[in-house]
């Protein structure tokens, strides 16, 4: 027995297209549930379109009796049009029709970063030495309906995003920058969509303590932190050891023993990794990221880090980059 179909009908309707969207804009189309009793439908899209859902899973609300599905398209340059959409549910196959929706080019800004979003913010940032004369900027950025994962500045050195993650209309990611160690300020804008204009976003340059490293361990110093936790790690071990003295209470023993392993961990010594001759070393461990320089031959140094198929390495003259792993030693 085959379902029956039925255009727009049995409790689906569209509850929100947008009327226009930006090139590269992250925008959602809502359809709306009213019926009476929530059996939990399937959405399917059209195999051979291009426009697709970044997800098939949608974002639910809740709202009353009306349940509300939400799907996040990207615009791109030329305007786009939503496919048919089929719900399956009640043994039914409800269609709901294509709609065409215009794309519109926005006014070019040289402070644009590229990123369209009904909220951006920046929740945190790192500074840190990149080399003698720059300075290697990390911001965790949090977003909202953003494309993200197009944000770069032109007006600096170097610039990438990575660790995008998405959850609904939220998403976050850590970008980094490179500029020189007499910029102070860090100011772009990005375009909110919900109040259509530009809106600036800043962040003062200040290096705190020269020994700081950014939480994403691009530099490959020593921090401040590391130290305090050995510091730390040395008085429990001492203290805990006391008391077993004292009182022959094994229990801080044990605490004391846990104690020394965590110490000797942070003294543990570090990997060293085999470079072949002609490697690029990368500024950041993005795709996209510039060549600082080029491993001249085959070159042994300690590994500073690792961040997905890149290796983070100090280079001659105290070059700091990364490596992907494909151009290390295969010996």
């Amino acid at each position: 027995m085959t379902a029956s179909l039925l255009h727009a009908e049995g409790g689906f309707k569209y509850s929100y297209v947008p009327k226009k969207v930006y090139e590269n804009q992250l925008f959602p189309v809502t359809i709306i549930d009213t019926r009476e009793e929530k059996v939990k439908p399937r959405y399917q899209f059209e195999m051979n379109s291009e426009v697709k859902p970044l997800s098939t899973k949608p974002l639910v609300i809740r709202n009353g009796d009306d349940n509300f599905y939400t799907f996040y398209y990207k615009a791109g340059k030329n305007e786009i049009t939503i496919p048919r959409i089929y719900i399956n549910v009640d043994g039914k196959t409800i269609i709901l029709e294509q709609h065409t929706i215009p794309v519109l080019k926005l006014q070019p800004r040289k402070d644009f970063c590229g990123v369209l979003a009904a909220d951006m913010k920046i929740r945190n940032s790192q500074v840190s030495h990149y080399d003698e004369d720059h300075y290697l900027v990390t911001l965790s950025i949090e977003a909202y309906e953003a494309n993200l994962e197009d944000m770069h500045l032109d007006n600096v050195i170097e610039s990438g995003i990575e660790d995008i993650e998405r959850k609904g209309a939220k998403v976050e990611g850590e970008f980094y920058v490179v500029v020189p160690t007499t910029q102070q300020e860090l100011k772009f804008t990005y375009f909110n969509t919900i109040k259509q204009q530009y809106v600036f976003l800043k962040t003062p340059i200040e290096l705190l303590d020269s020994s700081v490293v950014t939480q994403t361990d691009l530099n490959p110093k020593e921090d401040s932190f590391d130290k305090l936790k050995k510091y730390t790690f040395m008085t429990l071990v001492g203290f805990f050891f006391l008391m077993f003295i004292i009182y022959r209470d094994f229990f801080y023993l044990v605490l004391g023993t846990v104690s020394l392993i965590t110490l000797l961990t942070f003294y543990t010594p570090k990997e060293k990794v085999c470079i072949e001759q002609g490697a690029p070393l990368y500024i950041l461990p993005t795709e996209t990221s510039s060549i600082s320089t080029k491993v001249d031959k085959e070159y042994t140094t300690l590994l500073l880090g690792e961040r997905k198929e890149f290796r983070k390495v100090e280079y001659k003259n105290g070059i700091i980059g990364w490596v992907k792993d494909e151009d290390l030693c295969k010996n």
